[in-house]
């Protein structure tokens, strides 16, 4: 019998998840876009993250927007 698993623990480590902010990064080939202090889940124990699908819409139209003006970096913050 397998142990359930609980939302609340991080599937790589088992550790505990916990609400905390994280920064994201894309390489788009001609550039690099970073949002920082992006809200997500972050395992005490191994530090993986995770990122609600509400958020993740957010972070696409960042990334989208900057496809568009082609910058070669560009570094954001998520606004709430």
């Amino acid at each position: 019998m397998k142990p359930k698993k609980s939302p609340s623990r991080c599937p790589l480590c088992g550790g505990i998840k916990k609400a905390g902010r994280t920064t994201f990064t894309v390489d788009l080939g001609f550039g690099v876009v970073v949002v920082r202090d992006v809200p997500a889940s972050v395992c005490s124990q191994c530090g993986a993250d995770w990122i609600e699908d509400s958020i993740a819409s957010k972070l696409e139209e960042i990334v989208n927007d900057a496809r568009q003006k082609r910058h070669i970096v560009e570094v954001t913050t998520l606004s709430p």
